[in-house]
């Protein structure tokens, strides 16, 4: 059997190649290149606008292989940069696909190469670090490429790109609590676990204000997970030390960044973060271990919670990091995992009935008041 051509490549920063053949849309980009360890998940991945600006390295070999399916969106327009796979699959096997993979790139302006190899790919990222990418031609100078890459400073605005617009609602027909969920690029299965435990959810863009949120008359704020860099999102910053021990608080990966740097804590880059639905993480109140799923570049500086307020709560076994912060006098807490992903697979959901029980416990302080 022939073999066709390759018709696209990559070239990292250092000038190395990458050839092979592109999927869904055809167009050049250069982005920071990330990998994710998830062996299935990569509808969830591709709609997950924390990877806004990113072309991700899928380290599972057979990606595309169950196709695309209505219910499964994290988001309604995926915001990813790229994804690099090393088989992709045209033909799914699945009955509740509704398109292929390529199909939903293709239609999102979203590029993908196949035929890569991506355990040498992962392999640089690991020892090297994130880095950028360009995916082009396979006629491209890789001199002039890689003289575009040191010339380009990727973009910043990652969150307000992703933050909806306007206010918007989703509503259960159990509802008991209100919470505002100030959207930094959340994820829709977070909003599901908030609406299957009584919650009616007000999403609200990034730049709303502390008035306004609480003119809503919330039970609690949730701060969702998005893009980027904690640095960057200053308005959600001040937002959180003007709301902090006036109601519960809840954030979940950006969110948790956020609440610690609030709190006067610090953040920094991650040599290549986090990525996948494995990453063992230790309760430190409780001893249970649980099994987690993760995605972002930055964490909080460990040695800097001290004399913040915040406690520690949760560590990752695998490199020690700070994974869980909380600060029970002002009803605020956060992880830096995502426990609507639910690797464990129930491992981490106690976290939204925690919230709850905050929410609960404040209402009937109110009462007794």
């Amino acid at each position: 059997m022939e073999r066709r051509p390759y018709d696209r490549k990559i070239v990292l920063e250092d000038g190395r190649e990458l050839y092979g053949w592109g999927f869904g849309a055809r167009k050049e980009t250069m982005l920071e290149l990330v990998f994710n360890t998830s062996m299935v998940g990569y509808q969830e991945i591709v709609s997950d606008p924390s990877y806004t600006g990113q072309m991700v390295v899928m380290t599972y070999p057979l990606i595309g292989n169950y196709g695309i399916t209505d219910e499964d969106y994290e988001t309604g327009t995926p915001t990813i940069g790229g994804l690099i796979v090393r088989d992709y699959n045209d033909e799914p096997s699945n009955f509740r696909f509704t398109k292929t993979l390529a199909e939903l790139l293709e239609e999102n302006d979203i590029p993908g190469i196949t035929g890569v190899d991506t355990r040498m790919l992962t392999r640089i990222i690991r020892n090297e670090g994130s880095q950028k990418v360009l995916l082009t031609a396979p006629e491209t100078d890789r001199e002039e490429a890689v003289a575009r890459m040191k010339a380009t400073e990727l973009p910043r605005d990652q969150v307000a790109r992703v933050s909806c617009k306007k206010r918007w609602y989703s509503r259960t027909s159990r509802h008991k609590y209100d919470v505002v969920a100030v959207d930094c690029g959340i994820k829709h299965n977070i909003i599901r676990s908030l609406n299957a435990r009584s919650c009616n959810v007000t999403v609200v863009p990034y730049t709303t204000t502390a008035e306004e949120i609480l003119r809503l008359g919330p039970d609690g704020v949730f701060l969702s997970n998005g893009p980027g860099d904690p640095e960057d999102v200053e308005p959600v910053i001040q937002l959180i030390r003007q709301l902090r021990g006036k109601l519960p608080i809840f954030g979940i990966c950006l969110g948790h960044q956020m609440i610690s740097l609030a709190y006067g804590a610090r953040t920094y880059k991650m040599k290549f973060g986090h990525r996948g639905g494995n990453h063992p993480v230790k309760n430190l109140e409780t001893g249970r271990i649980e099994i987690t799923s993760q995605n972002h570049s930055y964490a909080v500086d460990r040695a800097s919670l001290e004399g913040t307020g915040l406690t520690l709560t949760h560590v990752n076994l695998l490199d020690d990091t700070a994974e869980g912060v909380c600060c029970k006098e002002d009803q605020v807490f956060s992880v830096q995992y995502h426990p609507e992903s639910a690797p464990g697979p129930q491992d981490s959901a106690y976290l939204f009935d925690q919230f709850i029980a905050m929410m609960e416990q404040n209402k009937e302080g109110k009462k007794n008041a």
